[in-house]
């Protein structure tokens, strides 16, 4: 039976919670507006469009690794370079002649960064999702995913307020490229990425389905409306540890011992309205837009309860510290780090995506040793 046929009986019966689901979107957005103002209400739209897009597209960053790593499928990856080339047209002439309004991701490459980012490699296929893939998950219902995202948070927070010592190990100077002439490397070296993936790829995998491509275009637009709107680009861990760290402030913790949170744009961050955040708003939409998708969708949000051995759920909740705290130390997540980082011109972004793809190497490896899937 047909996915029409099966969904005909039950159309009726789907307008009005569907059209609910529109309306609640709308009313998120026009509140966010009307309490911090228009810039915040639009961030927040923009991070429902990304939500959006990646559960309604099946868009992610660890399942395409995962897929290359094991089966030699690179569509999902070639789609990922292609929407930080299109992001990189955009934004590295703007960051050019912006004046310094508009900033990119720019980070030092140092030891704890290249460690940060093959822990987080590791830990994000244990719970099959980075740092989009995990709030994702999390709005749309998966398990692993409502279990590690809070304490994904925690972990951030943590290596927020330990940074400055991580850093201090060793780093160079701050690395990009900017202009003409850097738009013209990032694209090369993404062409040449693209390149080794199609050597590497299995027979008959070596396009990238309509779906992709799609979810590609619009991330990039996206991506690019988030650095208009902001002034920055996308990005995901800051707001998650901002969360925590306000909680924690909240409560009468002093974060004075911290460098990271007591300086002062991050203390005044915690001391100011979640709503004037940008990367919280956009962390909200994500969460909230695939959730409004999973409801769309048939049979979304009721996933049942995995059956897992204990050391499974005891991992998830390991991998989701690791994955806060490991994002921290390499300045970034699979999109702060990788996709930001390159397409605004951050050399540390090359760096961070092959530390971390070789970390995912291990971390399909331990799956089954975890428990989180069947021994091959």
């Amino acid at each position: 039976m047909s996915a029409t046929a099966q969904e005909a009986p039950s159309a009726g019966a789907r307008i009005l919670p569907r059209a609910g689901l529109i309306v609640l979107a709308a009313l998120l957005v026009a509140s966010v507006a009307a309490l911090a103002g228009a810039r915040f209400g639009l961030m927040l739209a923009i991070g429902l469009g990304i939500g959006m897009t990646l559960e309604g597209l099946r868009f992610g960053f660890a399942g395409p690794w995962r897929a290359m790593i094991l089966r030699r499928e690179p569509a999902g990856v070639l789609a990922q370079l292609l929407s930080i080339g299109l992001v990189a047209v955009v934004a590295l002439p703007l960051l050019a002649n912006s004046g310094g309004e508009l900033v990119g991701a720019e980070a030092p490459i140092g030891f704890a960064m290249i460690g940060g980012a093959f822990i987080f490699g590791a830990a994000m296929q244990v719970v099959l999702g980075c740092g989009s893939g995990t709030l994702v998950n999390a709005g749309s219902g998966n398990p692993v995913g409502l279990v590690a995202l809070p304490f994904f948070a925690l972990g951030s927070f943590l290596g927020a307020y330990h940074l400055i010592w991580w850093t201090e190990l060793g780093a160079l100077p701050i690395m990009t490229l900017s202009g003409i002439s850097g738009l013209g490397i990032t694209l090369t070296g993404l062409l040449a990425v693209a390149a080794i993936l199609l050597w590497r790829a299995a027979p008959g995998t070596r396009t990238i389905p309509r779906r992709l491509f799609v979810a590609a275009l619009l991330l990039a637009a996206f991506a690019i409306g988030n650095l208009l709107v902001a002034g920055q680009p996308w990005g995901v861990v800051y707001g998650l540890g901002l969360w925590v760290a306000k909680g924690a402030a909240g409560m009468g913790l002093d974060l004075a011992g911290s460098a990271f949170w007591s300086a002062p744009g991050n203390a005044a961050r915690i001391e100011a309205s979640v709503l004037t955040d940008y990367t919280s708003l956009t962390d909200f939409g994500l969460i909230a837009g695939a959730f409004i998708v999973a409801s769309w969708r048939a049979g979304g949000l009721s996933a049942p309860l995995p059956k897992l051995p204990a050391r499974a759920w005891a991992a998830t909740v390991i991998a989701g510290l690791l994955l806060g705290y490991s994002s921290r130390l390499a300045f970034g997540c699979n999109v702060g780090a990788f996709f930001s980082g390159i397409s605004t011109g951050s050399l540390h972004g090359w760096v961070w995506f092959a530390a971390a793809f070789y970390g995912s190497y291990y971390g399909i490896k331990l799956r089954p040793v975890l428990g989180l899937e069947a021994r091959r």
